[in-house]
Order: C-alpha cells, then structure tokens, then sequence
C-alpha cells in the first residue's frame, strides 16, 4: 500500500465489523488514514476500533465507530450525520456490507431475496445517496462498491447474491458514467473467494481462496489506482471475464460441466 495516497484521508467503510472489512479498517489506519467503520454489531464495532492505531492523530475522532443497519433509509442517514458531524465529510466512501446465501432455484424465497437485495444493493444507494451530495459540491470523491466476480454471470447456488451484486455492478457503471466528468470518482470490486463466515457456508472446493487480510491488502491498492474495476486474485477472476464474453451457448454446457450442477 501507498501511504502517501491514503495519509489523512476520511474513509468511511459501511461493512467493516469482520472479513474483508474489518481488515480493510486495520490497513487504512496502519497507513494513516482515519477510519469511520460501520455495521449492524455495535459491540464488535467498538472491539475493532480499539485495535485501530491512531499514528499522529491526537483527538478522539482520529477513527470512529457509528453502528448501522443499511436495511434502513433513517439509520444510514443518521450514521452519515454522525460521520459528518464529527469529520465535516469524508474522503471515500467503501461499502462492504453484504449478505449470502446459497440456493437453487427450486429453493426460492422472496422474503429471502428482498433482504438480501436490501443489504448488498439497495444499503449501497442509501449509503451513495448520503455522501453524493457534498463529493458534488466539492468536485471531488472517491466511492468504491465491493461487488462479486458472482455478479458477472449467472451461477448455480446464487440465487440471491448473483442478482443483488449484478444490480451493484451495474450501479457502479452508470455512476461512473454520470459522475467522472464532475470529479467524484467511481470504482468497482469484483474479489474471488475470501475465507469469511459467509464462504464458510459453501459445500464445493473455492479455488485460489484468500485470507481477509490477503484480499483487502489487494483491494485497498486497487483502489490507489485509476482503473474502474479491482478484481482479484488475478489467476481467479480473469477467467469470468473470459467467461462474460462467451454466448450462451457455449456458457450454459460449459458451467454446467464445470461445477457439475
């Protein structure tokens, strides 16, 4: 990582209480930057914001912890107005915050769908929505969303993450379009498989899986760079790209051969 790049810098992460999150929060602060870390856990908020090193900053606000529920239009609002209180605005926004579950498509669940929609799309436009307005003004910003390499193609046993990280990938391509020219700028996460409790309730072998710490190291010098998309571990997700490009003739028996689903 560039220290350089994030010395100083307000980070608010939205989905940092554990994974890949949590170890994002613990190298941004490493690098200098202030850390606002939020999620629905207050207690393992405050756990992790007592490990955060404060290097040079001297006043309690060097890192907050604003507990959130991204399901709720009203507590991301009041979570901003927490963040922005004390920080007068932010630097980069980073939603993390997801939720998985796997399942078929003979297992369909709308309440199911809908929270997982809630939390992985639409917690991601309430937490856009909030910082939006001051990056506008300003003519500046920086909001990453951590989408899937799942959200690229359609895939067995994703029946709600597929759909909800699509959606997201999607969103991060039309901001990018509307919001570069005005100087707020946009990238996008596709990561492999991180060993999370999430991944955890995976029954198949995850290739080229990654440790959290692995994966935000990966992240967080993506998001040093100007490319719109950060996707890793290489070796792993350049093969969704290749597999984006096939017709659905050909992806359809291939998938179905690879996974044996």
């Amino acid at each position: 990582m560039n220290t350089d790049f994030w010395r100083g810098k307000r980070c608010w992460l939205v989905g940092a209480s554990s994974g890949i999150g949590a170890a994002c929060a613990r190298a941004l602060a490493d690098a200098g930057a202030r850390v606002a870390i939020s999620a629905r856990d207050q207690a393992a908020l405050d756990a992790l914001l007592a490990e955060l090193p404060r290097g040079t900053a001297e006043t309690s606000s060097a890192h907050l912890a604003v507990a959130v529920d991204v399901r709720s239009d009203r507590a991301v609002a009041s979570a901003w107005e927490r963040v922005h209180g004390v920080w007068g605005g932010v630097d980069l926004l980073l939603y993390l915050a997801g939720n998985y579950l796997p399942a078929r498509s003979w297992e369909l669940d709308v309440g199911r769908a809908q929270d997982i929609l809630d939390i992985n799309y639409l917690g991601a436009l309430r937490a856009v929505s909030c910082v939006l307005p001051g990056f506008l003004a300003a003519g500046a910003g920086h909001i990453a969303l951590t989408s899937s390499v799942a959200g690229l193609r359609g895939l067995p046993k994703s029946l709600y993450y597929g759909p909800s990280k699509a959606a997201l990938t999607h969103l991060a391509e039309i901001l990018r379009l509307d919001l570069e020219p005005r100087g707020v700028r946009i990238q996008v996460i596709h990561p492999g498989f991180v060993a999370t409790p999430l991944t955890a309730q995976n029954d198949f072998a995850m290739p080229h899986l990654l440790q959290p710490e692995e994966a935000a190291q990966l992240l967080l010098r993506g998001l040093e760079r100007k490319a719109f998309e950060v996707h890793f571990p290489k070796a792993f997700t350049r093969r969704f790209h290749w597999l984006r490009c096939l017709p659905y003739s050909w992806y359809f028996p291939l998938i179905r051969r690879a996974t044996g689903l």
